[in-house]
């Protein structure tokens, strides 16, 4: 950390050797056999390509996307420490536990390959103060790792890549750090499962161009909030957080002020927000939701009927991806929270421990689904 309120990505260098080797490929790694009829490989070139043209069809040259009123983003703002009301309950019947109703989600996956989405911090690890202690325990990582072996699983995190790959640690995962806009495949997968499809590594970066410009925005926010006690400004590589958790409320919009000034000048980037924490992004038409798609395209699966994406997440940038799945009307979105909040998703956990629980038991049921097919 080179300042105080400074976190930078770590790993970064060491990772340079293998970016740039996986950059040469242009075939996704197939760690799950593509089912029959849905053939990966055709169609990723041409996604490649049409995803990159809508991306910088849709650039914002204005700087108008994304710019929202002051104080409606401070009421946003507030509104990331919510309390628990009396329509908890009300809340929690139009979003029931994903636990209490596991029998559901497995009845609608039967005779489709369900393929797991995890976000990272508040949904596999707690929402700590400190960006760089957001360790998940080694429990969670066994869970993880148990789960892969039985469904695709990717990563989908608002943090640098290299960062989520050092905390979580398995490389048989898909990866997609800085809100997609960092793709990259497994480096191995699960021994038991054989690919169809010769291993070739997914490297998708759509905001590379961006690169020297949040570099630049980094090191400018660094300095304009460094007045602000509590306040962290951390590089995500595609992608720039300032966390305010441990930002007193009544600093909470001088902080604002300070980032929409700088931002200001940068009409290709735009402000977004999180769980205490203001997000600067290139303003390309990129998103959790986009890379749901992406991976399941990589998959072999994006065609295809016999597939059903799960994905858990709890922040307001998780709701890109269950916009998606909603949209798609296949596919099951989980909110991790314990306090209401609007969303697209279909059901609710509490907090990591129960979205541990939930993976549980989705490796429990496969097992014993294998075993009762191997009996017969």
């Amino acid at each position: 950390m080179t300042k105080r309120n400074a976190v930078a990505p770590k790993e970064m260098a060491i990772m340079e050797t293998a970016t740039a080797a996986a950059a040469n490929s242009t075939t996704p790694h197939y760690s799950y056999p593509p089912p029959r009829g849905c053939s990966g490989s055709t169609n990723y070139a041409n996604f490649k390509k049409v995803m990159k043209k809508k991306s910088m069809r849709h650039l914002d040259l204005s700087g108008s996307s994304g710019r929202i009123n002051i104080n409606s983003r401070m009421d946003s703002m507030k509104a990331s420490s919510p309390r628990r009301g009396e329509n908890y309950a009300d809340w929690v019947n139009k979003h029931p536990s994903a636990l209490k109703m596991f029998e559901e989600i497995i009845a609608a996956s039967k005779g489709k390959q369900i393929v797991m989405f995890l976000d990272y911090d508040g949904t596999l690890s707690p929402i700590v103060d400190d960006p760089d202690r957001a360790y998940m325990s080694e429990t969670m990582r066994e869970a993880v790792r148990e789960l892969a072996k039985y469904f695709p699983t990717a990563i989908v995190s608002g943090r640098c890549r290299d960062k989520v790959y050092n905390f979580v640690r398995l490389a048989e995962l898909y990866y997609a750090g800085s809100h997609g806009m960092d793709i990259k495949g497994p480096t191995r997968g699960p021994k038991h499962i054989k690919s169809k499809a010769k291993a070739k590594a997914v490297l998708f970066q759509p905001a590379s161009e961006f690169l020297p410009m949040i570099e630049e925005v980094f090191k400018r926010l660094v300095e304009k909030t460094e007045s602000i006690p509590g306040a962290m400004v951390e590089n995500n590589k595609f992608c720039v957080s300032v966390h305010y958790r441990c930002v007193e409320e009544k600093k909470w919009s001088t902080l604002d002020q300070q980032v929409s000034s700088v931002l200001k000048e940068y009409p290709k980037l735009k402000l977004t927000q999180g769980r205490k924490v203001l997000e600067i992004r290139p303003t390309i038409k990129w998103d959790k939701g986009k890379a749901l798609e992406f991976l399941l395209d990589s998959l072999g699966y994006n065609e295809c009927n016999d597939v059903m994406p799960v994905y858990i997440g709890d922040d307001r940038t998780d709701e890109d991806a269950f916009k998606v799945l909603r949209d798609r009307g296949q596919g099951i979105g989980i909110l991790v929270s314990k306090f209401p909040k609007e969303t697209s998703a279909s059901y609710s956990l509490q907090e990591p421990a129960e979205v541990m629980d939930f993976l549980h038991c989705l490796v429990d049921w496969k097992c014993l689904s294998l075993n009762s097919r191997a009996k017969v």
